[in-house]
């Protein structure tokens, strides 16, 4: 992580809606596609995509998404307010964190260093959000998005990795899986559903069960 992102305080959000994190690499494209045209118009969740794009070009995925669903999809901006039933995608060539309810933008790290944008943006996730935070590692390569899922149960909130037999490229699923930080497996177009079941049981006042519906991670057939 930048100093400027590692140093700065985060500020908790009083936002009470869940916030949703997706991160994806390669693949991820077809799998943003099946989740977000799958989200209902009033599920009261924000969204927030952040995949690994090429800092040399403009970025076209907001443009891209908009076309599968009817919810508001657009490109983040500094100091953006997070709003239940938007979608937020991360332009080309930032960082993301957030803070306070709202999202911050800052630069990429050098070529030099390695950069893990989705577990900054997990990890900041989960500090400001606490149990409204909601972490889900679609398809890439690698392990970007573990740690950051781990940071999301840490502090109260709920994880998803994608199944791995729906994933173009398996490997950060498969990261998060084995490294035991992951609540439900499911392919992308069945985790809204879940979402939305979830945040109805708490809105009732009651706790899910997590060990009565989750996926038995230790399981689950691996390739």
């Amino acid at each position: 992580m930048s100093t400027a992102n590692k140093d700065k305080i985060k500020i908790r959000s009083s936002n009470l809606f869940p916030v949703v994190g997706i991160g994806a690499s390669a693949g991820g494209l077809d799998a943003f596609k099946k989740l977000l045209k799958a989200i209902p118009e009033n599920s009261g969740m924000a969204y927030i995509l952040v995949q690994h794009l090429d800092p040399a070009h403009e970025s076209i995925l907001a443009d891209l998404l908009q076309r599968v669903t009817t919810l508001p999809v657009q490109e983040i901006t500094d100091n953006i307010q997070v709003v239940a039933d938007h979608i937020y995608i991360i332009p080309s060539n930032k960082l993301l964190t957030a803070t306070d309810g709202v999202l911050k933008l800052s630069d990429r790290l050098p070529k030099s260093q390695r950069n893990m944008p989705i577990d900054i943006f997990f990890s900041s996730l989960a500090e400001v959000h606490q149990s409204h935070a909601i972490g889900v590692v679609l398809s890439g390569t690698a392990n970007d998005g573990t740690l950051g899922l781990k940071a999301i149960k840490d502090h109260g909130g709920i994880t998803f990795a994608q199944e791995l037999q729906s994933a173009a490229y398996d490997g950060m699923p498969q990261s998060a899986i084995d490294a035991n930080v992951v609540d439900y497996i499911l392919s992308p177009e069945k985790i809204p559903g879940k979402l939305l079941s979830l945040n109805n049981t708490l809105k009732t006042g009651c706790s899910p069960e997590l060990n009565d519906v989750q996926f038995i991670v230790h399981d689950y057939p691996r390739r």
